[in-house]
């Protein structure tokens, strides 16, 4: 059973960062937890990394002391619960557009009385049945996971925008992620997500979950975008991706060495 230093620092109110991860290779994970990332976003979405090598990057995770976050391919119960199962310490859940999308990863995350997820004592998140050593752990199990596990859904489209209230009455989702690049899509400038377009709806959505006490977080590849969105509220900030950060390294230390 883990303690979620992730959660804990976003009610605090502080700004955390960290990068999503395609690299399938736990050293990918220390390394970001040894430069001194908040947490990583394990992206079995877009990317190669299965369930197996998931597991194996949570547990380089929990050897640095960074938080290991998986982002599912969808808003799927099974999907869902297998990145529980291995340890994640919180899910990333695309494409939530509706209140019932909300409710549907609220119940696939929890366990009763916030949800349905399934229970199996047998999986590395219960230590491998320890847990059924005495019905105090197997309590403190299940209270524990309700607690700890960190909720992000990703609004992406024009219906989530439109259905903002709605999903923000769903109080277990920790963090509202703003899609930007899947945003401009939606707006029929896909790609462009410093358009004013893309800016207006993503502050309008700041705005209202401010209104709410809610967490918003969103993508940037620049340190420039990130303060940019720092300091209109946003306190979880995805920055980049490893493999975009290792090819710009190597681009720019190939230009620093043209004679």
């Amino acid at each position: 059973m883990f303690k979620n230093k992730l959660k804990e620092k976003l009610i605090n109110g502080e700004v955390v960062i960290g990068p999503f991860l395609k690299i399938v290779d736990p050293a990918i994970v220390e390394i970001a937890g040894k430069a001194g990332f908040d947490f990583v976003l394990i992206d079995t979405e877009h990317g190669p990394i299965s369930i197996e090598s998931a597991q194996n990057m949570i547990r380089a995770a929990e050897v640095v002391n960074i938080t290991p976050i998986i982002r599912v391919l969808e808003n799927d119960e099974g999907k869902i619960l297998r990145a529980l199962d291995i340890g994640a310490h919180g899910v990333e859940v695309p494409q939530i557009n509706s209140k019932k999308q909300a409710t549907n990863l609220r119940k696939a995350a929890k366990f009763s009385p916030q949800g349905e997820r399934g229970v199996c004592c047998y999986v590395r998140s219960a230590d491998y049945s320890q847990i059924n050593s005495s019905n105090e752990l197997k309590r403190n199990y299940f209270k524990n996971a309700n607690k700890e596990t960190l909720i992000i859904a990703h609004i992406e489209g024009l219906d989530g925008i439109k259905n903002i209230d709605e999903i923000l009455e769903e109080d277990v989702i920790d963090v509202l992620f703003l899609g930007p690049y899947d945003l401009s899509q939606s707006l029929g400038i896909p790609g462009e997500v410093s358009d004013i377009k893309v800016e207006k709806k993503m502050k309008e959505i700041i705005e209202k979950a401010s209104n709410k006490n809610k967490i918003i977080g969103t993508f940037v590849d620049n340190a420039e975008d990130a303060r940019k969105w720092i300091a209109a509220g946003v306190q979880f900030i995805a920055y980049s991706v490893d493999v975009g950060i290792f090819y710009n390294a190597c681009t720019n230390i190939l230009t620093d060495l043209k004679l």
